[in-house]
């Protein structure tokens, strides 16, 4: 008798489980597609944040003004680091990609790596100063130097009460002359999310 019951609460588990576990759904959607499900940022936030923001970075002033000051040569861009200060874990990388990939299909503007990635290399030429054949061996200081550095910060101001909540969020970049420390370029994506429960 007791084998029974232990039996039929096993099968009733097994069922539910089986249910919940069908009951789950999978749809394959555009990437540009603007789904919010928790109001949080997303992939859409961060594409429009890139495309706006690369639409003014790339029509700004700055770029004619560097050209005539160089002998009609395009700048030099490092992207550096864009602090998250909001609510939320946000990985900038996703729209500072977007922003890469504009600058280099653009041709305004010329791209040199940063960060993790620039000590990447280094360590790569470092190698082949004891690895590699004289003839294909990359020699140390010829990089070339950046003009200019983009940096910036994600904020976020969260108002709720009871089941509402508006979420606003403001990208802010900054394009600083390295030689100079002059701030050449300042641009601002801002986007409001109203969440209802």
């Amino acid at each position: 008798m007791k084998f029974r019951s232990i039996l039929s609460i096993a099968a009733i588990a097994a069922s539910g489980i089986f249910i919940t576990s069908c009951s789950r759904q999978v749809t394959r959607v555009s990437p540009d597609q603007t789904i919010d499900v928790s109001g949080n940022w997303n992939n859409s936030d961060a594409r429009m944040a890139a495309d706006e923001l690369t639409g003014k970075i790339l029509s700004g002033a700055w770029i004619d003004t560097h050209r005539s000051g160089h002998q009609g040569k395009s700048p030099v861009v490092i992207v550096g680091f864009v602090q998250n200060k909001s609510h939320e874990h946000i990985d900038a990388e996703t729209f500072l990609t977007d922003i890469e990939s504009s600058f280099i299909q653009s041709q305004k503007v010329r791209l040199v790596q940063g960060g993790k990635k620039r000590e990447e290399l280094r360590a790569e030429k470092a190698d082949q100063q004891t690895n590699a054949s004289v003839s294909s061996m990359k020699k140390f200081g010829l990089e070339n130097g950046a003009d200019y550095i983009l940096q910036g910060s994600i904020n976020s101001i969260v108002d709720s009460h009871k089941r509402q909540k508006v979420v606003y969020y403001q990208v802010s970049l900054e394009l600083t002359n390295i030689q100079t420390n002059e701030v050449v370029w300042i641009g601002e994506k801002k986007i409001a999310k109203y969440v209802k429960n």
